[in-house]
């Protein structure tokens, strides 16, 4: 069975650099929950098309970079599990999107979508997370994701935007 998940946060930063932020895995244990103890492992980094002028780029993940990380599975339990991703699509200032190639879920998209947005006569960013996942084993996987998995993810992203605007200063 497929899940579908959006997250959205608006954030008052110049767009090219909250992309430019979230281009760079080494910033992704930055944005994990410190419980998860999120650490990269390897990275295989390819090079990012040319940025428009001014687009801070030199640690951008280009299209067929690979991305190693391993977490705790469960707090307080020295369990950890390993996670390779791989970037397939990359516009600068608009889109990146990364596919599990290893990792806990059946199959995994994520496209991280930005645009920039003015509120309250501030410049900034639309942030948005798209997220298609399969979690495997059937009904197993069923009552996994309605009693963990979805609140496991949500509360990652809730805890994110808690942290977001102070990593961007």
């Amino acid at each position: 069975m497929s899940y579908h998940l959006e997250f959205e946060q608006w954030v008052p930063f110049p767009l090219a650099c909250v992309f430019a932020f979230f281009s760079n895995p080494e910033n992704l244990p930055r944005i994990m929950p410190a419980s998860s103890g999120t650490r990269l492992i390897v990275l295989n980094r390819m090079p990012a098309p040319t940025p428009p002028p001014g687009t801070p780029a030199d640690k951008a993940a280009g299209v067929g970079s690979t991305i190693v990380t391993s977490f705790g599975v469960f707090p307080f339990l020295p369990l950890r599990a390993k996670w390779i991703a791989r970037i397939t699509e990359f516009e600068w200032n608009h889109h990146f999107a990364d596919v599990q190639d290893k990792g806990p879920f059946k199959s995994w998209h994520h496209r991280h979508e930005f645009a920039a947005e003015r509120r309250d006569g501030i410049e900034g960013a639309l942030v948005r997370d798209v997220i298609d996942y399969e979690v495997g084993f059937d009904f197993l996987g069923f009552i996994a994701n309605a009693m963990f998995i979805r609140r496991q993810m949500e509360s990652t992203f809730a805890e994110r935007q808690q942290v977001l605007v102070k990593l961007l200063s």
